[in-house]
């Protein structure tokens, strides 16, 4: 009985009913959101997609124009036939659907194109449990009659194509087209198009159905689709999971950054944000980086991680956060990891020197063997190459990289000093005191990331002024720039860490740091060669580069020359393949001064700060590299309580043994340093002095032997 009511009442009620407002086709299309945002670069071309909405699965809006044939015929098969006849509501198929009895009342079977797309726009019309109220369905028809009055047929039919759900959370014909097919809406084919239109009506079908209802489907349209084909189409599509792979994916750790997840009630889905990066660029840095590392992937070498900003600004040009699918863990962000820095922390530990007045550029430090005494011991730095030069100027020290003379200027400068230096640089996680990290700081004992390391260089390139880097044009540092080195002693440092000939000892005269224009850089490996690390700039661009394995696994046999520094000269050359780079002009407070070295080797022209440069450049006597061994300056003994006394003993050592040497213990007089002198340790404070033939000093050092127990001084 209710049926035979239901289409005059359904007629009356629509008749009857004023037009309700529709929206516009363009309101409707602007509307649209993607689940995917964009990430645009400098010039505003699209370089990364990423979702970032996760309530239906939505990509780019299609026009028809862009539809295939076929799946624009099999649609309106399935769900409207006599679509372009009738004015929104089809009464044929109403009447047809009433007169008939449709399975538990259902009106899914009448509803037009029109009726279904204006179920979309309000959701007030959608079904609130399994199927819609008849004042719903009325509504409906109203809603569909005033779209057929303002909207043509065909924007009508390609909102319904970007609005309806095929299957799953895939919404919009784009999504399914990408999601079941991998392909775009233009190119789909008769059987995918009859796939596709069966489940626009019954989006959780079992492919067994799919495969019945396409077949059915392309009877009706006189199509010679093999139903087998059919069948195995839909198992394709619908049997494995679905995945729309992004049409851009160059830059994913910047895209995680900028383009956030957007839970539903919490605002919009961003549509675009444009960022600093440079598209060319940071296609260029990602190839060079994957090239370099299949290369010396046979030295387990697995990962990398490139950045490059322009000095003056500060924008990012370029973020490459791992070599994507070459990488152990392509998800893991080498420019924002923590590693530990080796030798790149050097310069801002002589910048502060030269600032200080504690050093010049000539002046000479002892590159030999040296004991530190820490708190859990003695610390024994040495070089690289295991290699010992003697006296060397401050230059050689820094452009080669020589570690003791690196720790000998930390110890000048104050480990204190050190670390507040290394804070102000940029480096906020070093947090401890300058005891606590000990003299080791220099040779990069603690962690950084490439992205601080880089804007530290910056800090240099930039006659000493620190100021934040950013990803977007438009946003703006919270943190004001502040001056950390003066423009002099920066320009010292990249003086000397531009000079080929000056680190030619420990890199050559021809390597990967030697550029066709002005350059300065620095590389540094870590402990066990975890980790590589190459940084540098030019005039208007600073590179920075690791290369190591984020499962911090050693590589193998891997230095500064071999591992980054390839890299950062690939990127660096080719940025400067057309743009010059001449060095800075030397600042109003540095002069240039002609040396005269006292052992005649050719004298030289030196940079220094006014006030400091030398009339004579003295190399020291022999006598100095005699030096104390053991014990180490500072260190502390402790007796064994359990031992007797008379069986503990002390030995002194020189560097080198010298029979002419004699040792002197708080003023007394203990024999030779030609060979190992023992003493009896007495509880206390001491002074051991070298002397040579003429009694004069030649080293000296403080150490404390402390009592326990019965032992004790007191």
């Amino acid at each position: 009985m209710t049926r035979r009511f239901l289409f005059p009442a359904l007629l009356c009620l629509a008749l009857a009913t004023e037009g309700l407002a529709a929206p516009a086709f363009e309101e409707v299309r602007s509307a649209y959101r993607r689940s995917d945002a964009v990430l645009l670069d400098r010039e505003g071309a699209v370089i990364h997609q990423r979702r970032v909405g996760f309530h239906g699965r939505r990509v780019d809006w299609v026009g028809l124009a862009d539809v295939s044939p076929a799946v624009q015929q099999a649609i309106l098969q399935a769900e409207d036939r006599r679509f372009y006849r009738h004015a929104g509501v089809d009464w044929l198929a109403i009447g047809s659907a009433v007169l008939n009895g449709l399975p538990a009342g259902s009106m899914r079977g009448a509803s037009t194109i029109s009726m279904q797309l204006a179920s979309f726009l309000d959701k007030e019309l959608q079904p609130r449990l399994s199927r819609k109220t008849l004042r719903q369905k009325w509504e409906q028809i109203r809603a569909a009659r005033e779209l057929e009055e303002s909207w043509s047929k065909e924007r009508i039919f390609e909102a319904y194509l970007n609005l309806v759900t095929f299957r799953g959370e895939l919404q919009g014909l784009v999504s399914a087209s990408r999601g079941l097919f991998g392909k775009e809406p233009h190119g789909l084919t008769q059987a995918e198009a009859l796939v596709l239109a069966v489940l626009a009506r019954a989006p959780n079908a079992s492919p067994d159905r799919v495969a019945q209802r396409a077949c059915a489907l392309a009877r009706s349209l006189n199509w010679e689709v093999p139903c087998e084909g059919l069948a195995i189409k839909a198992q394709e599509a619908l049997l494995v999971p679905r995945f729309i792979r992004p049409r851009e994916g160059l830059a994913p750790h910047v895209a995680q950054q900028l383009l956030k997840p957007v839970e539903e009630g919490q605002g919009e889905v961003p549509a675009t944000v444009r960022s600093t990066l440079d598209g060319r660029l940071q296609r260029v840095a990602t190839e060079i980086l994957a090239k370099h590392l299949l290369a010396v992937r046979a030295q387990h070498v697995q990962d990398g991680a490139v950045l490059v900003v322009d000095n003056r600004t500060g924008e990012v040009l370029a973020y490459v956060g791992s070599s994507g699918s070459l990488s152990t863990a392509p998800l893991v962000d080498g420019v924002r990891a923590k590693r530990q820095a080796g030798s790149t922390l050097k310069p801002f530990v002589y910048g502060r020197a030269f600032d200080e007045r504690l050093l010049t550029t000539a002046s000479l430090l002892d590159d030999s063997p040296m004991d530190v005494a820490v708190p859990n011991g003695v610390y024994r730095p040495a070089n690289y190459d295991n290699r010992f030069r003697g006296p060397v100027t401050a230059r050689t020290a820094l452009a080669s990289s020589l570690n003791v003379p690196a720790v000998r200027t930390a110890q000048v400068v104050g480990l204190d000093r050190v670390v507040e230096t290394l804070r102000r640089v940029g480096f906020e996680q070093v947090k401890e005191s300058g005891e606590f990290y000990g003299p080791s700081i220099v040779l990069g004992s603690v962690d950084v990331s490439l992205w601080a390391l880089v804007n530290a260089y910056r800090t240099l390139a930039n006659n000493g002024v620190w100021s934040d880097m950013t990803l977007t044009p438009t946003r703006h540092s919270v943190r004001p720039a502040r001056k950390v080195f003066s423009p002099e002693a920066a320009f010292l440092v990249s003086s000397i860490l531009s000079d080929r000939e000056a680190r030619s000892g420990t890199f050559g005269l021809e390597s990967a740091l030697a550029s066709r224009f002005w350059s300065a850089v620095k590389t540094g490996t870590s402990k066990d060669m975890r980790d590589n690390w190459c940084v540098g700039y030019s005039r208007r661009y600073t590179v920075g580069v690791w290369v190591g394995n984020f499962s911090a696994e050693p590589m193998w046999n891997v230095s500064g020359i071999t591992g980054a520094a390839p890299v950062w000269a690939g990127i660096m050359a080719w940025l400067h393949q057309t743009e010059p780079s001449e060095p800075r002009p030397a600042p109003a407070g540095i002069i240039g001064t002609t040396i005269v070295r006292t052992s005649g080797e050719p004298a030289r022209e030196e940079w220094f700060i006014r006030g400091t440069e030398p009339s004579r450049f003295e190399f020291p006597g022999q006598s100095s590299d005699h030096r104390i061994l053991y014990p180490v300056s500072g260190s502390v003994i402790a007796l064994d309580p359990d031992m007797p006394l008379g069986r503990q003993r002390l030995f002194f050592e020189a560097q080198p043994r010298d029979r002419r040497l004699r040792w002197k213990l708080d003023g007394d007089d203990r024999g030779s340093a030609g060979a190992l002198q023992l003493w009896k340790p007495q509880p206390g404070t001491h002074t051991l002095a070298l002397l040579d033939e003429a009694d004069r000093v030649l080293d000296t050092v403080q150490f404390r032997v402390r009592g326990n127990g019965k032992h004790d001084e007191e």
